[in-house]
């Protein structure tokens, strides 16, 4: 006698069993797991499970989603679903949705008895089961998309693409060649093969600094570092070869000039995922732009401000610069919260935290992170209802070898490292970094490395969060990060507005040797004089002697009577504190 069926009204229940006399478990428990971490129940079953007792269940749980898989010969696969289907149809268990997984002999057999609703084969990814599965767990909208066997429809912004694919992070790769008709069949192949969520639009240097000024664009420089970006429709053009496969988001590198003309033309071509910008660079201090400093940090935060207007996402990627440039991991972490302090000021929503790892060259995966903690504490701490904090990883920009076999070890290393930092987007960086620009066949690759990385890391990593090690690194790092940005705090005679919103706090402490880098040496603006050292994994401030400078010393000797003024105030607040208490 059949027991009576609970209510359908929010059941969002999935079963699973392997069908038949198929013991290959493996499928339909990973299956099983990803509808868990995207909020459904789930029961298995068990392997070799006879029709009747999967149907019994059916019955019994009234579930309306069933995934049942085969791994053995396509002949018996299709005998076993032919007698599936005509059971289901005798006990009225039509209507609810039905999935299959097998290797792809066993599911192009499968499809010929016309009973499953959606499939899964060899070529599936964990992907494409997090994209099925994208429907709010709603088992009635999951139904509708599985009958309704059209193209999958994928998100369009970045929040709802990240929606889509948790747990698992978005991925995201840099992609720009010297001919714009190589750059668009790229983009054609890499949408085709699914292998990445977002698409970075490089452009060369002659588009990032002179697109909006041709007349000053350099011979010497054509199609360096990028694709060469000349007109709006090159941009549509892109765009246009973007939408197959799974419609990854494209979003492109600002302009070191020009800025807001940039952030326009791109949202309006390219529908722009997220910007990024720096807030000193793109100047005379990296020589990428003639924008004076002041210039280029009021012009950056425009810009920022733009984008938190129009209420996309915004990345700030001050600190590798410093970093990339040898500065000590203290400038970095501190860089990292003035960076996160000014987006919020200027009305983000979503800030985008750009963590690089390998940075500088012999940073240690233990220091990287102790360091990359380090930032997350001083910035995440601004989080409130209305700012966000998306945490973003990727490996060095240098840190990849010229041999290739090698280099896609530095890659999958690397990954490693980063998602013990429990990324939402993963940037990888195309192994053939130090050899050449990433073709798309190299973009494929390279994501394919790091997918497989992800997804090794997604079953549990050790917590590096117990290592002693780390935690002394993390609270120094926060602590002399701290008296660093109180310091700069104390260098604009004008307070208003806020010393970290002031262009004039970075262009003194740049000037004065407070911000410094040995990588800045010959630099009209900066001094060039700090000297850092590699110390077991880690970048110090070092004096002459090689000796490891505390911030603290470092800053007695740039900036005595600000620091001891300083220091005399914090007494006195503690003071008071202390008498209050």
């Amino acid at each position: 006698m059949t027991k009576l069926r609970k209510s359908t009204k929010a059941n969002k229940l999935i079963l699973g069993a392997c069908l038949g006399n198929c013991v290959h478990v493996a499928g339909t428990l990973n299956f099983l797991q990803l509808a868990k971490a995207k909020g459904y129940q789930t029961k298995f079953l068990g392997p070799a499970t006879p029709i009747s007792t999967i149907l019994d269940e059916v019955e019994q749980t009234d579930a309306p989603i069933i995934g049942l898989s085969y791994r053995l010969t396509p002949a018996a696969a299709y005998g076993l679903t032919q007698k599936l289907k005509k059971e289901v149809h005798k006990r009225n268990l039509t209507k609810r949705t039905w999935l299959f997984g097998g290797t792809t002999p066993v599911t192009e057999k499968v499809r010929k008895v016309g009973f499953f609703d959606y499939y899964f084969d060899g070529n599936s990814t964990d992907e494409d089961v997090l994209m099925f599965l994208a429907a709010d767990c709603d088992p009635q909208q999951l139904a509708e998309k599985a009958h309704r066997m059209g193209p999958v429809t994928y998100a369009t912004t970045l929040l709802a693409r990240m929606a889509e694919r948790k747990p698992w992070p978005v991925i995201r790769h840099h992609f720009g060649l010297p001919s714009l008709e190589e750059t668009i069949q790229g983009i054609v192949k890499i949408a085709d093969t699914k292998c990445l969520d977002i698409l970075s639009i490089g452009p060369d240097q002659n588009a990032q600094q002179f697109f909006f000024r041709p007349n000053e664009m350099k011979d010497t420089v054509e199609g360096a570092g990028g694709v060469p970006i000349r007109t709006e429709k090159d941009l549509r053009a892109m765009y246009t070869a973007s939408q197959r496969g799974n419609y990854p988001l494209l979003r492109c590198y600002s302009g070191t000039q020009d800025l807001l003309k940039w952030a326009k033309l791109l949202h309006k071509t390219i529908h722009n995922a997220w910007t990024a910008t720096p807030i000193n660079w793109y100047s005379v201090l990296d020589g990428r732009s003639t924008r004076s400093l002041t210039e280029a940090i009021q012009e950056n935060m425009n810009n920022i401000a733009w984008h938190g207007k129009q209420g996309i996402p915004v990345e700030v990627n001050e600190p590798h610069h410093w970093s990339l440039r040898q500065a000590h991991d203290t400038i970095a972490v501190a860089s990292a919260f003035w960076s996160a302090f000014i987006t919020k000021s200027m009305g983000v929503q979503h800030y985008i935290a750009q963590l690089m790892m390998n940075t500088p060259l012999g940073t240690s995966p233990a220091m990287d992170l102790a360091k990359m903690w380090a930032k997350l504490a001083l910035v995440e701490s601004l989080q409130d209802n209305f700012f966000q904090v998306i945490r973003q990883v990727r490996a060095g920009l240098f840190s990849f070898p010229v041999d290739l076999d090698a280099a896609k070890g530095q890659l999958a290393a690397s990954a490693y490292t980063s998602m013990m930092l429990e990324p939402a987007i993963v940037h990888v960086v195309g192994f053939s970094e130090a050899d050449h620009a990433a073709t798309a066949d190299d973009v494929i690759k390279s994501c394919k490395i790091v997918r497989q990385v992800i997804k090794e890391c997604r079953s549990g990593t050790p917590n590096p969060w117990l290592d002693p090690q780390i935690i002394a690194r993390k609270e120094q790092l926060v602590s002399e990060a701290s008296l660093l940005l109180r310091v700069l705090a104390e260098l604009p005679e004008d307070k208003t507005p806020h010393p970290l919103l002031n262009p004039t706090t970075y262009e003194l402490a740049i000037k004065q040797g407070i911000l410094d880098a040995p990588g800045l040496k010959g630099n009209p603006i900066a001094r060039g004089r700090l000297q850092t050292l590699m110390i077991e994994g880690a970048c110090y401030a070092v004096d002459e002697n090689g000796e490891v400078l505390s911030e603290s010393d470092r800053l007695e000797v740039l900036v005595p009577k600000k620091l001891a003024a300083l220091e005399e105030r914090e007494k006195e607040h503690e003071k008071l504190v202390h008498k209050i208490a």
